[in-house]
């Protein structure tokens, strides 16, 4: 799995509003310089972000609340969920597919063979369990850069695993 140790530096704060990040600084006139840069940055491990996590169905269920804040070390949601499974070990079984079975759930309508459009999907051991979803910012982690996807003071986690009933 993607989980390691840390060294505990985070803080859980239920009921504060979000910091607002910095104000940007100058754009620099050289966009060759600007895209290298960027590219070749790598994730701070120094850096700290806080988020604002919100749950749903049996995630809110296990934790006891809907919303807080939580600050932890880095800017990535693989780095957040590493430190959040630390704290909260059971949402790591109850959100992480460990096998592509785990992942996907047969459905009740048979699968074309061929799909419309691009399908993506994070790799084995990095999958939410079938129904399960991380979102950031509202947007699911698949659609963005997976367990890689950037995080920035203030933004939104959601860790979505609703009630399901069948008749």
């Amino acid at each position: 799995m993607f989980v390691k140790s840390l060294t505990p530096r985070r803080t859980v704060r239920s009921g504060m509003p979000p910091s607002q990040p910095a104000a940007e600084g100058a754009v620099e006139d050289a966009s060759d310089s600007e895209s290298d840069a960027d590219a070749a940055r790598p994730t701070d491990p120094e850096a700290e972000t806080t988020v604002t996590v919100r749950c749903t169905g049996h995630v809110r269920t296990e934790l006891g609340e809907y919303e807080f804040e939580y600050t932890f070390a880095g800017d990535t949601l693989r780095e957040f969920l590493d430190e959040l499974f630390e704290d909260y070990p059971e949402l790591q079984e109850m959100l992480i597919a460990e096998k592509e079975a785990d992942a996907t759930h047969s459905g009740w309508a048979p699968t074309p063979e061929e799909l419309p459009g691009t399908w993506t999907k994070n790799p084995v051991g990095e999958q939410t369990i079938a129904y399960a979803r991380i979102l950031v910012n509202g947007h699911f982690n698949e659609n963005e850069n997976g367990f890689d996807t950037k995080l920035e003071e203030g933004d939104r986690v959601a860790l979505v695993y609703p009630f399901m009933f069948c008749c």
